[in-house]
């Protein structure tokens, strides 16, 4: 190896975990505390603490709080293709993650000094194109480590690579309003721009212990248009899925938007005193213990009597998304009536929605991967984000047309909830019979024992 940086473009034959996944789980820790510690407080920012140039209070509605919600997380789940695109094509996946790390710090600084709603348009602008776009390419950065040798351990990684997403969100989650509070947004929103730094750091640590798949323009191209158009074949009969996705999105990501607002009107006191953004810290919480859980309790259990085909898994994940939604409306009903209700009843709600992620989520992470051709892997993880991109745009598209010109909403109290778990509901029982004919086909990288490039 000479003294310029060389790299490995192929994973090596070996039966146990590839020496480059801590960096890239450590990575993606810190990165997802950026993330989500910035996110869990942006409705309580919007409604609380959002000035204007002059140096006054601009709050917006809960409705427009909501609308610029959904409209921020689609809009991160839309760069996806661009940095897929960009990965597959031109720069390869390890310096696309880089470059784009670095406008992701750049928009957790525009937060952290400007609070008026240019400083927050811009900052949330920039936190899309870096966060949208490294994340198909991580997610593929995962499985390109590993070869035909040890692809059995694909499952394991891509639940280890969850896990320390959630552990990165369950730490912000419980310190970022506090600090809000305590310290205003620049500490709040600049703490995320640290850690966004950190995980930027730790990533180019690992640079020599990755396997570096190239880009390939040409042989991209071959692999969707060529061989009868396999490929693009493959990337429809995929996206189809990632459309009934989108709905379980749409109801999923209201956890950091209509679930806070609701969480503000309730009793928060629950063995202490709660913000209405901390009750998140339950989803990260939940998904750290339901992921052993689920691999090895319910998963076994099920495989005695009814296989889970990873479609089967997401066809369970979208039909226990519906009760998860029923539970809120209820609560608002009560709330509507003048009742008390206590922030634990809400506990329900996420422990269903949690079930139902690790069903959905992390299921088609992984299947997204091993349906991907070797060469559009970036692509495919592209395509399936830009499924959360589209359920976040029908939520804000939603929260946008229901606004009254007096302020009031068209779908008021319960009747919000009950909107998207029918919704849900119709969504599932669609897409039963297309899960029952989709035919499954794989594909893993091949191993290279040692290769550089420059």
């Amino acid at each position: 190896m000479s003294a310029r940086a060389r790299y490995r473009t192929a994973p090596e034959p070996m039966k146990g975990m590839p020496p480059g996944i801590p960096y890239i789980v450590a990575n993606e820790a810190a990165e997802r505390y950026s993330f989500y510690g910035m996110r869990a407080i942006l409705v309580i920012f919007m409604t609380k603490f959002l000035m204007n140039a002059q140096g006054e209070l601009d709050v917006m509605t809960d409705e427009q709080a909501k609308a610029w919600f959904h409209g921020f997380v689609a809009a991160v789940y839309t760069f996806p293709m661009v940095g897929a695109i960009i990965s597959d094509a031109f720069l390869g996946k390890y310096r696309t993650i880089m470059a784009l790390s670095i406008v992701y710090c750049l928009g957790h600084l525009t937060l952290a000094v400007d609070d008026t709603r240019m400083g927050l348009a811009i900052g949330l602008g920039l936190i899309a194109i870096g966060s949208g776009g490294i994340k198909p390419c991580v997610s593929a950065h995962v499985g390109d480590q590993f070869g035909q040798t040890n692809a059995h351990l694909l499952t394991k990684v891509f639940g280890w690579f969850y896990f320390a997403i959630n552990v990165g969100a369950l730490a912000s989650i419980l310190f970022a309003e506090p600090l809000l509070h305590r310290f205003g947004p620049s500490v709040a929103f600049g703490v995320p721009g640290v850690l966004m730094a950190a995980a930027t750091l730790v990533f180019w640590s690992g640079r020599h212990q990755f396997a570096h798949i190239p880009p390939d323009r040409k042989g991209l191209k071959r692999e969707v248009f060529g061989n009868d158009n396999e490929g693009l074949r493959t990337l429809g009969r995929l996206l189809v899925i990632y459309l009934f996705i989108a709905m379980f999105w749409a109801l999923f990501d209201q956890q950091g938007s209509a679930w806070v607002l609701q969480a503000e009107r309730m009793d928060r006191h629950f063995i202490l005193d709660w913000d209405p953004s901390q009750v998140q810290w339950l989803n990260p919480a939940l998904v750290l213990l339901f992921i052993p859980l689920f691999n090895r309790v319910i998963y076994p259990t099920f495989d005695r009597f009814w296989p889970l085909s990873p479609l089967r898994k997401i066809s369970l994940g979208l039909f226990l998304t519906v009760p998860a939604f029923l539970l809120p409306a209820w609560l608002e009903a009560r709330l509507d009536a003048g009742q008390s209700v206590n922030i634990a009843w809400q506990f329900g709600a996420y422990v269903l929605m949690t079930a139902a992620e690790i069903l959905v989520s992390i299921t088609a992470l992984e299947f997204s991967y091993t349906q991907a051709p070797k060469r559009m892997k970036s692509l495919v993880m592209g395509t399936f984000f830009s499924g959360v991109a589209l359920g976040n745009l029908f939520a804000s598209a939603v929260n946008f047309f229901i606004q009254n010109p007096d302020g009031t909403s068209k779908l008021d109290g319960p009747g919000y909830y009950l909107f998207f778990a029918g919704a849900m509901a119709l969504t599932a029982l669609l897409f039963v019979p297309f899960a029952i004919r989709f035919k499954e086909r794989t594909y893993i990288q091949d191993e290279v024992a040692v290769e550089a490039l420059p």
